[in-house]
């Protein structure tokens, strides 16, 4: 159904490719959008070890919400910092894309649970996460993406 890594002895493991999901704070989630045309635009995402899904959250209105409404299929483009060998101008990045299924998560429970673990990839200020909560956890809808196929690669830049 999903296509393999043309360049084979680029791809990384799934393991490598899930620490990426987990360790990153940022990436691209890409819907089907209006008039079929791909919107994509930057979100902090959780990944979640103990269902495998990536998490993210939003407002309850815009393009993005009004497309998952209409087509649930979406992908996901992720990338670390990467490096440099020595002597070498080539930067070295890993890149993983994500393709799946995700839903609108209303659960006040999920929420703040979800929520709290991904602010903490930002700050470990517990009273400050605890209070942005509190102030925006209502107007939150969290989108929950399951993974029908991951796939990662290393990608030299020169």
């Amino acid at each position: 159904m999903f296509r393999e890594l043309t360049r084979k002895n680029k791809q990384i493991t799934h393991t490598e490719s899930i620490e990426i999901l987990k360790n990153q704070k940022r990436g691209v989630l890409s819907v089907i959008g209006d008039n079929q045309y791909p919107y994509g635009a930057p979100m902090n995402h959780f990944y979640n070890d103990e269902d495998g899904c990536i998490y993210f959250h939003c407002g309850k209105n815009g393009h993005r919400v009004d497309s998952i409404k209409k087509n649930d299929k979406v992908s996901f483009c992720i990338y670390d910092e990467g490096y440099r060998n020595h002597g070498e101008w080539a930067l070295n990045i890993k890149s993983v894309v994500v393709f799946g299924r995700i839903e609108m998560i209303e659960d006040m429970e999920t929420i703040i649970n979800i929520s709290t673990k991904l602010s903490l990839k930002f700050t470990q200020d517990a009273a400050y996460i605890q209070k942005q909560i509190e102030k925006h956890a209502k107007s939150t809808l969290l989108l929950r993406l399951k993974p029908e196929h991951i796939c990662g690669k290393l990608v030299r830049e020169d």
